[in-house]
């Protein structure tokens, strides 16, 4: 079961608020080799995305703000973070990350990336802590080279994936699934091939009931590889979240979407998006679950 693991931004620049949800990028991968649910070998360090694949997702206006670090204050602030020519470069490495994990899947079943599900990112802009989109950006690279012909995003974090939305809303060699919650974050949400907005408080039964109904609804899009986004801010103790799953029933919805891909023989690449809650310890259980869910769904 190959995993990516990027480059670490150590962050020195960014506001302490902003530190502290950066934390699980290097405790994430000791937990996972504690609890032996990986290997030091199942890790790779992903290659950065080159020029021409960033432009075949984001618009030639944006990339070359990023790169020359010419975006205004108010786009600045848009993204959620402050600008650093850090976040570009390991930007480039986690999206990168995801296609690997793509090719890697279509091997093994499942592959995974430390971070990434940065769905919230759009053509010509960042949003919502996102810079690169690195879902759509896999896509796009998988069906530019006929790899695939067909994708399903499966994206169970707690805010709707606008930008995976907004960027494949004319394309139907994509289709986009989010299950979010209703009053979170974007307040102006795009539309989804299939959008579930969720009530503020919803627990593990309905949850879980909603989530294999909706899958199941899903039987006629055959696609050749699914990408998971398995966000673990619908937790209980999230700051942002509002709603109240257990880190078991994360852990079960983690399982569905394995089986479900498994059971239809489709290859799954996994990014981790969001978790905030306020104790770091829980953050890193709900992400090692989604790890032990995958071996245990597909090794």
């Amino acid at each position: 079961m190959k995993v990516a693991f990027s480059p670490i931004y150590k962050y020195r620049h960014l506001p302490v608020e902003h530190r502290f949800p950066m934390i699980k990028y290097e405790l994430l991968p000791m937990q996972l080799l504690h609890e032996g649910i990986i290997s030091k070998e199942d890790f790779f360090h992903p290659k950065a995305l080159s020029e021409a694949q960033i432009l075949r997702t984001h618009s030639l206006e944006y990339w070359s703000k990023l790169k020359n670090g010419s975006l205004s204050q108010k786009e600045i602030r848009a993204m959620g973070f402050p600008f650093h020519p850090e976040l570009v470069t390991r930007g480039r490495h986690i999206a990168h990350g995801t296609l690997e994990c793509a090719f890697h899947a279509m091997e093994t079943g499942v592959s995974l990336n430390i971070a990434g599900g940065t769905h919230h990112a759009y053509r010509d802009r960042g949003e919502g802590f996102c810079m690169f989109n690195d879902f759509a950006i896999a896509s796009n690279e998988l069906l530019h080279s006929n790899t695939v012909s067909k994708i399903l995003i499966i994206d169970l974090d707690v805010h709707q994936g606008n930008g995976n939305a907004k960027i494949f809303e004319n394309d139907s060699r994509v289709f986009t699934f989010s299950m979010h919650g209703q009053n979170n974050y974007p307040l102006r949400k795009e539309q989804s091939d299939l959008d579930i907005g969720l009530p503020d408080g919803i627990e593990d039964k309905a949850y879980l009931t909603t989530l294999v109904e909706a899958l199941e609804s899903l039987q006629d899009v055959k696609p050749d590889l699914v990408f998971y986004l398995s966000g673990v801010d619908i937790l209980k103790t999230d700051k942002l979240g509002k709603m109240c799953l257990s880190i078991d029933g994360i852990k079960k919805r983690d399982h569905i979407v394995f089986e479900f891909c498994k059971n239809k023989n489709i290859p799954v690449a996994v990014s981790m998006g969001g978790g905030y809650a306020k104790n770091i310890k829980d953050i890193i259980r709900a992400h090692a679950n989604t790890f032990l869910a995958a071996r245990d769904t597909f090794c």
